[in-house]
């Protein structure tokens, strides 16, 4: 199996990019080449020795970034990787290897947080009820316990290896043939989805998705921007893939009965005393779903 090209989406301050660069060139198994896509950063990605830097004109989230940068692979394989993970130095063979029997798949390692806690790679295609059981906050102290009700396949722990029906898209080897054979990313999503939405179209053609829980990562989390945005890109994917896949009603009319009942334990815990507005915070769920372009 022929080595990976590394394609790094980049957007914001360049130094966890020129890091985990490093460390891709310090792999004890060389890559076919390593692309980083600057993505319209507001601090543009420098010219970098041995480094292919696509520079796109517009920010186009996730998806069309790493579009760009799939589009000058050569190789057979190529290896997407989050700007802020960190890898250790036999990571890009371990994973390789491990992939190989596999292949053509969708291969992701496992990836766990710097507090060691997993980011629960392995999931479920989304439902619905996924999505609606984890909008309701009042099951927030219970999250440990659900994570099969909220799409984690609970398989996929370390050390394990378990194909699934996708895995999340902060690392993730990909076979070039077929990821162009089903038109790549889907660019109408700008943050979150878009790699569920591929891997769908892929399954669609038997190409199968592979948690490699025996090889780990470590994964920063939270990117370059404000937690109000990325919720709202969030609820716009997840609207944009179920009109895709099927459930957008469904999904919509859960989700405001989900805020509906939000409002009335947040106004108990109000009456008794917590600091919190429980109208304000229905007004804002209310608002991402109002203002969900898909919807």
């Amino acid at each position: 199996m022929s080595t990976p090209t590394v394609v790094i989406p980049h957007h914001g301050d360049p130094t966890a990019t020129l890091a985990l660069v490093d460390s891709v060139r310090n792999q004890t198994t060389a890559v076919a080449g390593i692309v980083v896509v600057d993505d319209c950063s507001p601090i543009p990605f420098p010219d970098t020795d041995d480094v292919r830097v696509v520079r796109r004109e517009v920010n186009g989230g996730f998806g069309a970034a790493v579009n760009s940068g799939l589009a000058v692979v050569d190789s057979e394989l190529a290896l997407v990787l989050n700007s802020d993970l960190e890898i250790p130095g036999s990571f890009v063979g371990d994973l390789v290897a491990a992939a190989a029997p596999w292949q053509p798949a969708v291969v992701s390692p496992q990836v766990v947080g710097h507090d060691g806690e997993s980011q629960w790679v392995g999931r479920h295609f989304p439902t619905a009820r996924h999505q609606i059981v984890e909008w309701l906050t009042p099951l927030t102290r219970f999250r440990s316990r659900l994570h099969e009700q909220v799409g984690h396949d609970t398989r996929c722990t370390t050390g394990r290896i378990v194909p699934v029906d996708w895995v999340m898209g902060a690392a993730m080897l990909l076979p070039m043939a077929h990821i162009r054979q089903v038109g790549g990313f889907d660019e109408g999503f700008f943050m979150n989805a878009e790699e569920v939405d591929l891997q769908r179209r892929l399954h669609a053609i038997d190409i199968p998705s592979v948690f490699v829980g025996t090889v780990v990562v470590t994964h920063e989390g939270g990117g370059s921007s404000d937690p109000g945005r990325r919720r709202q890109w969030l609820v716009d994917s997840r609207m944009r893939y179920a009109r895709k896949w099927g459930g957008r009603r469904r999904l919509r009319a859960g989700l405001a009965i989900a805020t509906g009942l939000n409002f009335v334990v947040n106004l108990v815990r109000q009456w008794a005393g917590r600091q919190i507005d429980a109208r304000a915070v229905a007004r804002d769920e209310f608002g991402l779903l109002h203002r969900s372009r898909d919807c």
